[in-house]
């Protein structure tokens, strides 16, 4: 195996599933708060790629987002609704990579449950703007990377390996699926 990984004494590796993987997402969408939404259809000059918040992340693993009726993002995701989201945390850890599905909704109880004011910006007649739809992705498999104990420990580990001549990095990695 040629890989830097072959250096590595601990065990960096941990594949998720069902619960586990539902709160690696959970904990790490609800730190980054936002993510880049690629949508499989692109319509925009953006090739279907877009910064997008996360308005929650659900105990079944769910996330939820509000988009407007009438963007690119809603028209791609009327043609196929394939989605990828991208994540990142920090400059060296914390990143996530999710596929799965999305579905447009209009759900006005869940809009009141998304809502915040600053929201205004993009919809500006507010919580009862007609544009307003509810995106809910439903992950079907992803990818992690991050530390095992925090961003301290694992610069402590990599200065201490430097040091010594040895890897000593406390990262973990694996798949996610649900």
């Amino acid at each position: 195996m040629d890989s830097i990984n072959r250096n590595q004494p601990e065990n960096n590796r941990k594949d998720l599933s069902g619960h586990d993987a539902v709160k690696r997402v959970k904990d790490m969408a609800d730190d980054a708060e936002t993510c880049f939404f690629v949508t499989a259809t692109a319509t925009g000059e953006t090739n279907g790629v877009r910064p997008m918040s996360v308005r929650q992340t659900d105990d079944a693993g769910n996330l939820w987002f509000l988009s407007a009726s009438d963007s690119h993002k809603n028209q791609e995701l009327a043609a196929n609704p394939a989605v990828k989201l991208y994540f990142q945390l920090g400059h060296h850890a914390g990143f996530l990579e999710l596929e799965g599905q999305a579905e447009v909704m209009q759900d006005k109880a869940r809009i009141h449950d998304l809502w915040n004011s600053m929201l205004k910006t993009w919809f500006t007649e507010g919580e009862d703007d007609p544009r307003i739809t509810v995106i809910r992705f439903r992950p079907q498999s992803g990818y992690y990377w991050d530390n095992k104990h925090g961003t301290v420990v694992a610069g402590a580990k990599v200065a201490v390996g430097a040091l010594v001549g040895k890897t000593l990095d406390d990262s973990i990695e694996g798949r996610l699926s649900f």
